[in-house]
C-alpha cells in the first residue's frame, strides 16, 4: 500500500510548527537508526525528550485523529510518537528498509507495518530531497506539499534524495495496524472505499447494509487486538 494523504495539516498548523521547530535542537540524525541504516542516514533530527518535539509531535496525533483518510487506510493499533527531521544541503538517506520493531520511550514495542511521512516544507523550497520507494509496481519519487502526508509499506526498500538546494523539514514515524497482512489491509481500504461511494449515489441502499457486513466480519476475522 502507498497513499497520499492531503492536508493533514493546514497552512496555519505547518507555519506554527516550522516557527516552533526553527529555534529547535537538532542533534545528529542517526540517534534513532539500526546498525544498518546508521551507515546511510545523514540529517538532522530532533530528539523525543526536546519539549517542541513532545508538543508537536501530539499535534501531529490529534491531526491524524481528524484524518478519516489516514484511518481508513492504516487502520493503526499503535501510532509511534512522531519525530521530525532536517535535511540540508548535501543531506540524504541511502537505500534501507526501516527496523520491524520499534520501542517506544516506555519501552512499549512497536510492529512498524507502515511508515509515514508528513512533509512541513514546500517542494519549491528544496531541490533533491525526494523519498523514493521501490515497489513491486515501480519506483515512486515523492514529494509532497506542506501538510500532506505519505503512507507507505515499511517492508519497502526507501531512501531520500540528497538535498541541492535548500532544506526538507518533515516528521516521520510508523503504524502498528490491526491488521498486519498489507494485502489484507489493502483490500479492506478499497472495500472502504466503495461502500463510501455507493452510499453518496445510492443512500440507504440494501447493498450497502450487506456490504459494511462484510466490511466488519473480514476485519473481525483479520484484526490483531
Amino acid at each position: 500500500m502507498m497513499l497520499h494523504v492531503p492536508k493533514v495539516l493546514d497552512a496555519t498548523q505547518v507555519a506554527g510548527f516550522r516557527k516552533r521547530l526553527a529555534a529547535a535542537g537538532w542533534t545528529d540524525g542517526r540517534i534513532t537508526a539500526g546498525f544498518q541504516s546508521a551507515l546511510a542516514k545523514n540529517n538532522l533530527q530532533l530528539p523525543q525528550s526536546d519539549p517542541v518535539a513532545r508538543e508537536l509531535s501530539a499535534a501531529v496525533c490529534t491531526a491524524l485523529e481528524r484524518s478519516p483518510l489516514f484511518f481508513a487506510a492504516a487502520l493503526p493499533r499503535h501510532v509511534y510518537t512522531p519525530l521530525f527531521n532536517l535535511y540540508k544541503e548535501g543531506n540524504g538517506f541511502a537505500d534501507h528498509v526501516d527496523n520491524a520493531i520499534r520501542h517506544e520511550q516506555t519501552g512499549q514495542p512497536v510492529r512498524t507495518d507502515l511508515s509515514a511521512t508528513l512533509f512541513l516544507s514546500a517542494p519549491e523550497e528544496y531541490d533533491g530531497g525526494e523519498l523514493v520507494i521501490g515497489t513491486a509496481s515501480g519506483t515512486h519519487r515523492i514529494k509532497l506539499p506542506a501538510g500532506d502526508l505519505v503512507l507507505y509499506s515499511a517492508t519497502t526498500v526507501h531512501r531520500v534524495e540528497a538535498i541541492t538546494r535548500g532544506e526538507r523539514l518533515a516528521s516521520f514515524f510508523w503504524i502498528q495496524s490491526m491488521v498486519r497482512d498489507d494485502g489484507e489491509r489493502s483490500l479492506l481500504f478499497d472495500l472502504d472505499l466503495a461502500i463510501q461511494q455507493l452510499n453518496q449515489e445510492h443512500a440507504g441502499h440494501l447493498s450497502a447494509v450487506k456490504l459494511v457486513g462484510v466490511y466488519h466480519n473480514l476485519l473481525r476475522r483479520w484484526s490483531e487486538l
